[in-house]
């Protein structure tokens, strides 16, 4: 009997935590219920958070990538122009 007692609790504990999971099937709700249209709005929520952050970062690294090639540029300039002082003063 303890073992029919214990084989029902571990079959009834495992089956919850499965249900507590985060699901992303919304099959289960009818087609247009307001429980459907929650369930799909938070997937489509999450998608579009993590493509705006990668479109974000790639931006800032492209930004970086063009910033620091246009500040060696200028860093070249600055050097020619700081030689050609020199030889104007001597």
């Amino acid at each position: 009997m303890k073992k029919i007692i214990l084989l029902v609790i571990f079959f009834f504990s495992s089956t919850t935590s499965v249900s507590f999971a985060k699901n992303n099937d919304c099959k289960e709700f009818k087609k247009f219920s307001v429980e459907y249209f929650k369930c799909k709005g938070n997937i489509i929520k999450d998608k579009t958070i993590s493509a705006g952050q990668n479109i974000i970062k790639d931006t800032k690294d492209y930004q970086n990538k063009e910033w620091s090639d246009e500040k060696k540029k200028i860093e070249k300039a600055k050097d020619k122009i700081k030689k050609t002082k020199e030889k104007v003063l001597n």
